[in-house]
């Protein structure tokens, strides 16, 4: 049996509105995603950061299954923060805010 020692470049991003962090790792080709954030070692700056659980996508759309998905040369995966808001709710409340003005001109 051959042993496979291929390598691909990848990134991992992290931010937060005051500061952001991109690593850039080398790891085995095949690497998962969720692994990748792993290694990253992003969760030792962040504190709050649960690279376990968190929600992950590769430049810009989401993931749906991190643990499973292997990564290629050149991609970047990035962690994302949970919602503080619901955005269909903040939509909601603006939306009655603009009626309710109309309303009462």
């Amino acid at each position: 049996m051959e042993n496979n020692n291929k390598t691909i470049h990848v990134e991992v991003v992290y931010a937060l509105p005051e500061r952001q962090r991109i690593v850039a790792l080398e790891v085995p080709e095949g690497c998962t995603v969720r692994a990748a954030a792993m290694q990253s070692g992003l969760d030792k700056q962040f504190p709050d950061l649960d690279l376990a659980t968190a929600d992950l996508g590769v430049f810009g759309k989401v993931v749906s299954a991190p643990d499973a998905q292997a990564l290629k040369s050149g991609e970047r995966v990035e962690i994302y923060r949970p919602l503080i808001a619901d955005p269909k709710e903040v939509r909601k409340q603006r939306a009655a805010k603009v009626k309710a003005r109309k309303e009462s001109q």
